[in-house]
């Protein structure tokens, strides 16, 4: 579902993220282009983390290195990887970080990719992230979407941050 951004020939990640009510599922699931994983994710350092996803009918496994470029952008390496490789990798977890455990709702929204995170340990609110084609793209708010606040660029929402700190 996401368009590759390059910048300065490396692949990139362009977001802004939010903290939001839970929004009311029905009309999430209805939006198009709608899917649906679950995730289980673990940090290995703050730049390297391995992820399971799992959508139902198959699942994937990805080791993904990240690179802060600012706030907003992040070069990106990610890759997938066998199961075998995930376990062993597992065994290599960051001290002290949890596994991050959440359902990703993924749909498109006035020509952006919107994917909302709900987390195993809060009951009423989630994550909203905005994929970008570039920093200064204007962003639209699904209209069923109740902010709370903008956390882009708050380490302490950062999937790193909630696996270290929550």
């Amino acid at each position: 579902m996401e368009d590759k951004v390059f910048i300065n020939g490396r692949s990139a990640e362009i977001e802004r993220k939010w903290l939001i009510q839970l929004p009311d599922m029905s009309v999430m699931e209805n939006m198009p282009g709608y899917e649906c994983s679950a995730i289980e994710q673990i940090y290995l350092s703050d730049s390297d983390r391995i992820r399971r996803r799992d959508y139902g009918d198959r699942i994937v496994y990805y080791h993904t290195h990240k690179e802060n470029i600012n706030g907003i952008s992040r070069f990106e390496e990610e890759r997938e990887i066998t199961r075998a490789e995930y376990m062993t990798l597992s065994k290599k977890r960051l001290p002290g970080a949890r596994s991050i455990n959440k359902r990703r709702h993924c749909f498109e929204y006035c020509g952006q990719i919107v994917e909302i995170d709900i987390y195993d340990f809060w009951s009423d609110t989630a994550t909203m992230e905005i994929e970008l084609k570039s920093e200064d793209q204007q962003v639209f708010i699904p209209d069923f979407i109740e902010v709370i606040k903008e956390v882009t660029g708050d380490k302490n929402y950062s999937n790193y941050g909630l696996a270290t700190n929550y």
